[in-house]
């Protein structure tokens, strides 16, 4: 199945979601006030955020009284334009290598899943992966990881349960240095902000890499459940308060009707969305692509 594929069908909640309302909307047929206060109704509900929600109905009745909008299908392209501008303003990532690669996020998001799907994505790609089994503080976290490294074939560097995780880092950096690692992939243990402590073992860690690695591209990567909605928003600027976030994996978008998330997480915090998970299956993670995932919303 190819990415739009995917993608589309990981979309399928949130577009008929917005399907249905849309087209009840526009069977009122006159572009008016209320259209417009319905419309950004619509949006909201979706997750698409209330400021960026308010601004694209901004800009698309500036358009429709400038461009004569009058059907559905107008206001439809009008809207993907939009949308597209809005996207291609953004900062985007291209991994560079080696690359070194911090997954962070709270409990239950998938990290660990999520690193598993990537080191296989990399592996496709043929680089060279290990993986790092930074979590030390969940119990069997370090024997889940494995369990991916042995399904992709890929190296892992581990310590026992409660081991300093900056310590099992600072092996997996010497090692990726000694065999000249494409894509380290680096596990952590999930957290909230309250969790002191933990945040700042993050902080720690970040600083490792930092002082052992200089030469490496750095990536921190928070992984973010898709059916949290606008929480998700604040995840992210917890977490920036202790190490900078790069850039976001989101997954489970095949499962929520809010997948207009990712246009309030880009225009709202801008920060790129760099991969998504459109499935249970260990292919189904793919890199985030802005057009193909406008075209599957509407």
């Amino acid at each position: 199945m190819g990415i739009f594929k995917k993608i589309g069908k990981a979309l399928a909640k949130t577009r008929e979601s917005i399907a249905r309302k849309f087209d009840a909307l526009l069977s009122h047929g006159e572009l008016d006030d209320d259209f417009y206060d319905d419309l950004t109704d619509i949006l909201i509900s979706c997750d698409i955020g209330a400021r960026t929600s308010m601004d694209m109905v901004e800009e698309l009745r500036v358009r429709a009284r400038k461009e004569k909008l009058r059907n559905g299908e107008d206001v439809k392209n009008c809207l993907k334009s939009i949308l597209t501008d809005e996207f291609d303003a953004l900062p985007k990532i291209e991994i560079e290598y080696p690359a070194i690669i911090t997954i962070i996020g709270v409990n239950g998001v998938g990290k660990t899943t999520t690193i598993g799907k990537l080191s296989n994505y990399f592996k496709g790609q043929k680089k060279e992966v290990t993986l790092v089994a930074g979590d030390t503080f969940r119990a069997a976290a370090s024997a889940q990881l494995s369990e991916w490294a042995n399904r992709t074939k890929t190296r892992i560097i581990k310590h026992d349960e409660g081991a300093d995780a900056a310590a099992v880092v600072f092996d997996g950096l010497t090692s990726a240095k000694a065999k000249k690692t494409d894509v380290l992939l680096i596990d952590t243990a999930g957290r909230l902000h309250t969790k002191t402590n933990l945040m700042e073992e993050l902080r720690k860690i970040d600083k490792v890499i930092t002082r052992e690695y200089p030469e490496a591209h750095r990536y921190n990567f928070i992984v973010l459940d898709a059916t949290t909605g606008q929480n998700a928003l604040t995840q992210i600027e917890a977490f920036n308060e202790f190490v900078h976030i790069d850039g976001i994996v989101l997954t489970k978008l095949d499962g929520t009707a809010k997948g207009g998330v990712v246009v309030a997480i880009e225009k709202d915090l801008e920060l790129p969305v760099v991969f998504v998970g459109v499935g249970e299956g260990v292919d189904d993670i793919e890199e985030f692509n802005s057009k193909e995932f406008i075209d599957s919303l509407f």
